[in-house]
């Protein structure tokens, strides 16, 4: 069997997410050859990295017209070599860019995709998987009929490959295509903090932050963690917090570590996102605020006074 991840890279380094994926392919089948996709242009040297975290084969797609992504582009060049190499599983992640292109390439073989999943598995040959339904109230087990057989992970899910695999390259080329859209210019924020998606602890105020001006408690609280700062769908429509930061069915989901929820009621669209989280704490000074119902530890106070003690707590702590 032949599974392949759809590698991701950003500023000339792979992404935790294509370690994740690695994992996620040897729990879909132990002896399984995964082949680690990787596509751009100027790649082709990380691709012993790919192979020192566990991928038996890297193949390496290094073309000029993939110099920048391109959904149209990416997505016909990937279903083509898709479409030549015949893999068995094509594997790629619940990020900003995993969720526009493996459907793409998925549409592009004419099959199903069983989307942000967080488990994945094999049953009489076929894939299977569970996903999240419903904004989150159920889970769904899934078996993917399809061939090739497409599926996308939510990252935080299965933690990175960390044992080297044969990690043998490979060069794909491929030939003549005409994209119908091409990316001319890429205007991005500048952070020193992880993305909202992929980071493994996150920080994350509501409404109940009062304003603008609180969020620096949660920034210190981040930094002591190297966590990411996220936010509710209403510190975001109040011009609180960009919309990147914005965690929940209609902004990013998240499957973290550890889920910090300051000052957050807990809507059902908030708890859709952040449900999955492997630990959740809140902190909130309504008792019987919904976001209790799905936290592993809660705190009941003002969060004024809990966050810079909390902060103080993980500070003394770090230094032993």
């Amino acid at each position: 069997m032949d599974i392949w991840v759809l590698a991701e890279t950003r500023d000339g380094a792979v992404k935790r997410v294509t370690y994740e994926l690695i994992t996620a392919a040897r729990a879909v089948d132990q002896g399984a050859t995964v082949t680690a996709v990787l596509a751009g242009s100027g790649v082709a040297d990380l691709a012993a990295d790919i192979g020192a975290h566990g991928a038996d084969r890297v193949l390496v797609v290094d073309d000029p017209r993939l110099a920048a992504y391109s959904p149209d582009g990416w997505g016909t060049a990937l279903a083509r070599l898709a479409e030549e190499h015949k893999p068995d599983i094509i594997l790629g992640s619940t990020t900003a860019r995993g969720r526009d292109l493996t459907p793409r390439v998925a549409a592009g073989l004419g099959v199903g995709v069983a989307s942000d999943c967080v488990e994945v598995g094999q049953s009489g040959g076929r894939l299977t998987a569970v996903r999240p339904i419903f904004a989150g109230k159920a889970l769904a087990r899934v078996r993917v009929l399809s061939d090739p057989q497409v599926a996308t992970i939510r990252p935080n899910s299965y933690p990175p490959s960390d044992q080297a695999g044969a990690g043998a390259v490979a060069t794909a080329l491929l030939g003549e295509y005409q994209a119908q859209a091409t990316v001319t210019a890429v205007e991005a924020v500048e952070s020193a903090r992880p993305d909202v998606a992929e980071a493994d602890v996150i920080v994350s105020g509501g409404r109940g932050m009062g304003g603008p001006e609180h969020f620096h408690l949660l920034e210190a609280l981040a930094d002591e963690f190297g966590a990411a700062v996220g936010a509710s769908r209403a510190v975001v429509d109040a011009g609180w917090r960009p919309h990147g930061d914005q965690v929940g069915q209609t902004g990013k989901t998240v499957s973290p570590s550890l889920y910090i929820a300051c000052g957050i009621s807990g809507a059902v669209q908030h708890l859709a996102g952040m449900k999955t989280s492997k630990y959740i704490v809140a902190i909130n000074k309504d008792p019987e605020a919904p976001i209790f119902s799905v936290a592993d530890y809660g705190i009941v106070g003002d969060i004024f006074e809990v966050i810079p003690a909390l902060t103080e707590a993980v500070r003394v702590f770090k230094k032993g």
